[in-house]
């Protein structure tokens, strides 16, 4: 389909109903000088500009353009950009590309007409969730008075789901999943604030159909959390009682989500993700007894016994020897994998994210290479701690089998 460029420009460039337009993710085999590009309105000494925001992985470059915007728009129309969004006062217009490049256009109208954001040049960061005007998602979670302030007890929380949902847009590229809807498992959903929240996000905001459910043990938290979403009125948030490893969904899941996982419930969880072929995992772990109880039974690697000697260096050890274990165990299987920080500790001391992207391409000389590294690395690290990291236990016959018949994978 070719006259997706025409709505594109009309909704950008005419009229004063734009709020804001994204250009994220890279279609097949094409490169990118931006992981993505967002456009809004903004007033210039009286001027109407449109800003141009342009983030890399290594910063954000912004510039302001009145004449000048038609060309950039055009600019970046011809570019392989797998996903297009045009938020607008009335409606939003998604265009996604297949793996051809065959693009897909789906327009939907506002359920009640949006009010145009403030054009100040100088406004603060938009948060994915903005607190600066009432939202009945959050006032039903929770974390939003009835006069649509955020509360005080909640401040850590919407700050973690916010940068959360930075995240995943950041590193998705959704527009690259081919199908709709867009399929979304949160592992040890607890609260679910942020089950709710990716739910809404992906489908209210961005306008990607997204069916999301939450899985967790708790059978109260689980039935109110149903009663929430039948609330809202929101049939594509589902919830089920059930352990992470004995979950059996009915379409394997494109995103698997698991935050705050206590200890090996997050190896769960990872290992679930690999064997269901999810193209995208987001893991915030919490815990890491499992390993840290093994190396308390075990002598350090020579010259590191020191870091034993301190409970806390142990316990951080610990933390640091399960997580690059799990990123490796991800890498070897075909996952492009980053350990970051996820938010600041001062919202929580549990603040990495393991971010893995299934790379898809197994017959790239790249990542046969980074598999063998990876693997590679997992095993010496094994071997010099004398642990058996739960994950691989897990994974045992996926390792088994990438290492050659009979490898002792865990």
């Amino acid at each position: 389909m070719s006259d997706y460029k025409p709505l594109v420009r009309s909704l950008v460039m005419e009229g004063e109903a734009l709020i804001r337009a994204t250009f994220s993710g890279r279609q097949r085999g094409a490169d990118l000088p931006w992981r993505r590009v967002i456009l809004r309105p903004v007033m210039v000494r009286q001027v109407r500009h449109i800003q141009f925001s342009y983030l890399d992985e290594k910063q954000d470059t912004t510039k302001n353009y009145a004449d000048e915007a038609a060309a950039k728009l055009e600019e970046l129309l011809d570019l392989p950009f797998r996903n297009i969004h045009v938020q607008t006062t009335e409606g939003d217009l998604q265009v996604q590309f297949t793996k051809r490049g065959r693009a897909i256009v789906h327009q939907h109208d506002a359920p009640e007409r949006r009010e145009l954001p403030s054009l100040q040049h100088d406004r603060r960061k938009e948060l994915p969730l903005p607190a600066d005007r009432p939202d009945p998602f959050l006032q039903q979670i929770g974390i939003m008075t009835q006069e649509g302030t955020v509360r005080a007890s909640m401040r850590s929380k919407y700050q973690q789901i916010n940068r959360f949902l930075e995240l995943v847009i950041d590193t998705a590229e959704l527009g690259s999943v081919d199908h709709s809807p867009l399929r979304v498992v949160d592992c040890g959903c607890g609260s679910a604030y942020l089950t709710f929240a990716v739910y809404h996000y992906l489908n209210h905001i961005l306008g990607l159909p997204t069916r999301v459910t939450g899985i967790d043990v708790n059978e109260d938290l689980i039935a109110r959390r149903s009663g929430q979403s039948r609330d809202l009125g929101w049939d594509g948030l589902s919830f089920q009682v059930s352990r992470i490893i004995d979950y059996k969904p009915d379409v394997a899941p494109d995103i698997v989500l698991a935050l705050h996982a206590c200890d090996t419930a997050t190896d769960e969880a990872l290992a679930q993700a690999v064997r269901w072929g999810s193209a995208r995992i987001y893991s915030v772990p919490c815990c890491h007894h499992h390993l840290q109880q093994q190396m308390s039974r075990r002598t350090a690697p020579t010259p590191l016994a020191p870091l034993l000697r301190h409970g806390i260096l142990k316990q951080r050890l610990g933390d640091l020897l399960t997580d690059t274990l799990r990123a490796l165990v991800l890498r070897a299987l075909g996952y492009r994998t980053d350990v970051i920080e996820f938010i600041s500790t001062e919202h929580t001391d549990k603040n990495l994210m393991i971010r893995a992207v299934r790379s898809g391409r197994p017959g790239n000389h790249r990542a046969v290479r980074d598999t063998l590294e990876a693997t590679r690395e997992y095993l010496n690290l094994v071997e010099a701690w004398q642990v058996r990291p739960y994950l691989g236990q897990l994974l045992g016959k996926e390792l088994s089998d990438l290492m050659g018949e009979g490898t002792d994978a865990d």
